[in-house]
């Protein structure tokens, strides 16, 4: 019989199987780049392609106090890629020509997210996924400081081997060398909006396994997202997908799962296409107003979204991109990945698969993908957990992880 704890553990491998397949598209936000990079698209895993031809990588700005004793660099071996003030980034932006509106550098100098990680190798996101399980296997327990000084600890080691150090890391860094509190640095989304991304959802699900009641799961998982994504898109998001993740480690029926969630969301006023030429319009979404980001993203339609309505009215083609935007935003995320595993049968290789190839932020919405249907699923595919560059270590750390499970 399949228990609680093995669906867990199939949880867990679907995570990191979700994250390693999407890294190589991570941000192609143009459908077609993804087809005539991929050869007709992604099938499996693959090396972060060079150069990729949307990326605004190389120009992201970081700005710590560098007279200050606490640790700041967090780029080290990367820092060639980022605009900051200890190091010099000799790429010049010439662009604006791509999807997103952001200036990027001439097409040889458009250096991949993920620039230099080989098949099967895991992003940044979930490694720090594995800074939590690790922290809580040494623990015994979560311990909220614990976890912030293993999360400190390893940004600034210069150990991870990928360049692309999120915009939330790079905000919260300002705010800790600037003297705030390591438990009240994480920024606001008020401020940046990209905080509200469905990046912050990852580690909360995963905590959220330690506890059988899901409302203290909730409160604890809620607490953890706000150490890095002060959102209140986030914390929304994280009360729906919980219970959702949690009813099927208990073996609720996949399709009445994913449709009840769905009735809890409501679907945005604008939709992705509308959003993106916005983003062209404005130069980049980090030219649009505050006032007019904030209608932009919570901004919602009036009646809840009807999963088995939505999938008979529209074909897959039309949701991706033109109906609900494949960015970091949760209020069209976190749909569009509930639609990706129901219209593909709850198949985890498949509907991971689907969720590459749909491009955008793949990796974060293929990570929580990989969780719900792993959760879902009798067993994972042995052939995609033993792709995984790191297979040995994440089978002893998914295994010590699974032994605290209560």
């Amino acid at each position: 019989m399949h228990t609680k704890k093995e669906r867990i553990k199939n949880a867990l491998w679907g995570l990191f199987i979700g994250d390693a397949l999407a890294m190589p598209a991570h941000w192609y936000y143009n459908l077609e780049n993804i087809k005539k990079d991929f050869n007709g698209g992604v099938a499996g895993y693959e090396d972060a392609p060079h150069p990729h031809p949307e990326s605004f990588m190389v120009g992201m700005g970081y700005y710590p106090n560098i007279h200050t004793q606490r640790p700041f660099d967090i780029t080290g071996r990367h820092s060639r890629f980022y605009n900051t003030n200890y190091s010099e980034m000799k790429i010049s932006l010439e662009s604006h020509e791509q999807e997103h509106g952001n200036a990027t550098p001439k097409l040889d100098e458009r250096y991949h997210y993920h620039h230099g990680l080989k098949a099967g190798e895991n992003t940044l996101g979930a490694h720090l996924v594995r800074v939590l399980m690790r922290s809580i296997i040494e623990n015994g327990t979560y311990s909220d400081t614990r976890f912030m000084n293993d999360f400190i600890a390893y940004m600034t080691s210069d150990n991870s081997n990928d360049p692309y150090t999120e915009i939330y890391i790079r905000r919260f860094f300002e705010n800790y060398t600037n003297g705030a509190s390591p438990m009240n640095a994480a920024e606001l989304q008020s401020n940046t909006w990209s905080i509200g991304s469905h990046g912050g959802l990852i580690r909360p699900l995963i905590l959220s396994l330690l506890y059988d009641d899901p409302v203290d799961a909730l409160g604890i998982a809620i607490e953890h997202q706000n150490l890095t994504h002060r959102s209140q898109n986030v914390a929304s998001s994280l009360s729906v997908l919980l219970p959702l993740l949690h009813q099927l480690t208990k073996k609720r029926e996949p399709l009445d799962a994913f449709v009840n969630a769905g009735s809890k969301l409501h679907l945005p006023t604008i939709q992705g296409e509308e959003l993106f030429e916005l983003y062209r319009k404005y130069n980049g979404p980090g030219n649009i107003p505050k006032e007019m980001m904030f209608r932009l993203h919570t901004t919602f339609q009036k009646e809840p979204f009807d999963l088995k309505a939505f999938m008979q009215e529209h074909q897959e083609s039309e949701v991706v991109r033109t109906i609900l935007a494949n960015a970091c935003y949760t209020e069209h995320g976190v749909p569009l990945l509930l639609y990706l595993c129901v219209q593909h049968n709850f198949d985890l290789k498949n509907a991971l698969l689907a969720n590459v190839n749909a491009g955008g932020d793949n990796v974060h919405r293929g990570m929580i993908m990989g969780l719900l249907l792993g959760a879902c699923s009798e067993r994972v595919d042995e052939n995609l957990k033993k792709g995984l560059v790191d297979y040995k270590e994440l089978n002893q750390e998914i295994e010590a992880f699974f032994q605290i499970i209560i």
